[in-house]
Formats: C-alpha cells, structure tokens, sequence
C-alpha cells in the first residue's frame, strides 16, 4: 500500500514538474481575459447602435441606438431594459454627468444636445452646434462638457449653465478624443487631417498638431497616462499604436483587428481592449516596448462600440441585431 501511494506521489511530482515547464500558450485551460457575463436583449432594435454612458450609482447604461433614432435605458442591477427615450436624429454620443444626474445626447442629423435630469430623465434643455454633433466627454472637476462635432471643432459646454460658452477649432471633424486626467490638455482624432491634435482646454485653443504619417482612419482613442501615452486604433492598416503624449513621437505598435470604434486601458491588467466592426474583440499587453496581443475573441459582425468601466469591472459591447439575434448588450467580466 505504501509503495502505492509512494508511485502514485511520484507521478503527481512529475507531472506538476512538466507542467510547470509546458509553455504558457500550450495551455488550453487558460481562460480568456474577458469572459461574457450575460446578454441584455434590446428588444426592438435596428440597425447600427453606437457609443454608451454609464451611471455608475444609479446603475444605468445609456445606448445611443442611432438607427432607431433613440436611447436605450439598461438597468444593470435586473440586466434589462427600463426605458427608452425616442425622437432623436442619429445619436452618437451620450455622457453622464453624476453630480447633475445629467444625461447629454449629441445627435449628428440635426446637430443638437440634449439634455435629460433625474431619476425620471425629464428634459433639461437643449443645445444647437449646427451639425454632426458626435463624440462627447465629461470633466466633472471643472463642470465641463465637451462635444465634438461640424467641420472642425470641440463645443465647451458650462456643465452648471448648460449653455455653450466657447468653441476649440480644429482642421477636420472630430472623432475620438480624451481629456487629460492629470492636466488640462485634450487629445484629439482628426482623421481627415491625418492627424492627432493637442489642445487647451483652458485656452480652448489647439497647442500642438501630430501627423499620423501613412496610417489613416483614426477613429478610437484612449490615453494611458501612467506610461505617458496615447492609444489609437487606426482602420487603414488595423492597428493598434501608442503616441508619446510628450511629443507625439510613435513608441509602439501592433496588428489590430479591422474597423475599430473604441478602446479601452484596463489599468488595473495593464490591458488594452479594442472592439471592432469586424465581429472581434482584441486584448492586448504592454511588452518590451511594445503591444503582445493575447486575445483575439469573436463577437459579432458590426459589434464595434463599447464601454469599459472601471468602477464596475466590466466591458460592456453593443451588438446589433443580425443573423436571427436581436440586438443586445453583451457584458464582459475581465479575468482574473
């Protein structure tokens, strides 16, 4: 019995030695860095849907459904739709400023915001920037509100007078664009231009104009402000590349998945998450100097919008209906 258990011992040993020698990527046990949680059907949705806001207390995701002319109202503690708002002209950005319990809408058919308060989200105002009001930010510490849209400009929005007080020119529609946490600069996609544009948000002036060189079609954008850079994920070629916020000088870069929307630093993972149209979501890690990808997860085709909070831990994607499946939200817990 002995000479059983001493066999049976010996096999184990070696066996956790083997294992322990088998390289990482053998493992097929290995879960991936982001694992769907649930999925919140929509209902009624058509079409494309685009960027999201959260309300992290009253915990709310807003959905700009833009095909559907509406916002869906998802409450995460039931995983189900509460509510919607309808009437809008293509949605694109939605921001959520919690000290208000304001909702912004930027819709680009008729270039307004519009704004919705409370529990209820009654009307709170709206806003008139002319055309193709789009992305939408929030700075909470200065009471601000930044919209992208027209031409060529950022509206800065008095977050307590709800009222535009100042427009930022730039050389080209905004797409993707990210406040400074740790200082008082905005960056700034500019894809016709072929360009990342740095402004001020205290002189509400552009400071600095960084050329994107032969790569085009830089639409999402993310800062990752302990390395000291900006994160874009261009469509031609798809790539995910890191720009030194110092000088704009190009410090990495890697092969990304096609028609990317957003992108996201899990600070805690030291992870980046890019959702693309072409129905993958890509997971990478920062590695001498450069990008590792570590995932390249199938989603759904057109699936190119999502938000990462990290209050909550979770990525949320918005997939449009598609192939006998309504739309929905799809969650995503990182791992571990």
């Amino acid at each position: 019995m002995k000479r059983g258990l001493l066999l049976a011992g010996s096999i184990l040993a070696m066996a956790a030695v083997a294992a322990a020698h088998e390289p990482r990527v053998a493992r097929a046990a290995d879960p991936a860095p982001l694992q769907i949680e649930t999925k919140i059907p929509l209902g009624a949705v058509k079409g494309r849907i685009d960027h999201m806001a959260v309300d992290v207390a009253g915990q709310r995701l807003f959905v700009a459904e833009l095909a559907n002319g509406s916002i869906g109202i998802v409450d995460l503690r039931t995983a189900g739709v509460s509510g919607r708002i309808r009437g809008f002209k293509e949605p694109q950005g939605v921001g959520y400023v919690a000290p208000t319990a304001t909702l912004y809408v930027a819709s680009a058919g008729d270039g307004s915001v519009r704004l919705f308060r409370g529990t209820n989200l009654d009307q709170a105002g709206r806003i008139e920037l002319g055309e193709d009001a789009d992305n939408i930010r929030v700075d909470p510490a200065n009471n601000r509100v930044f919209v992208g849209y027209g031409a060529g400009a950022l509206a800065v929005i008095d977050a307590t007078e709800n009222r535009k007080i100042a427009d930022i020119a730039l050389d080209g529609h905004p797409e993707g664009f990210r406040l400074e946490g740790g200082g008082s600069r905005i960056f700034v996609n500019v894809p016709d231009a072929h360009a990342i544009e740095v402004a001020d948000r205290q002189r509400n002036g552009v400071m600095a104009h960084w050329t994107t060189g032969q790569a085009r079609e830089n639409f999402p954008m993310a800062l990752d402000e302990a390395s000291g850079q900006v994160l874009v994920a261009f469509r031609k070629p798809a790539t995910l590349a890191a720009f030194s916020m110092q000088n704009g000088a190009q410090v990495a870069s890697a092969r990304a998945c096609g028609d990317a929307d957003d992108v996201f630093v899990d600070t805690r993972r030291h992870r980046v998450y890019v959702s693309c149209g072409d129905g993958h979501l890509d997971i990478f890690v920062p590695e001498n100097g450069n990008f590792r990808r570590i995932a390249h997860l199938p989603t759904s085709p057109g699936a190119r919008t999502s938000l990462f909070v990290p209050a909550l831990d979770r990525l949320f994607l918005a997939v449009r209906a598609g192939h006998g499946e309504p739309a929905a939200v799809w969650v995503y817990q990182p791992t571990p």
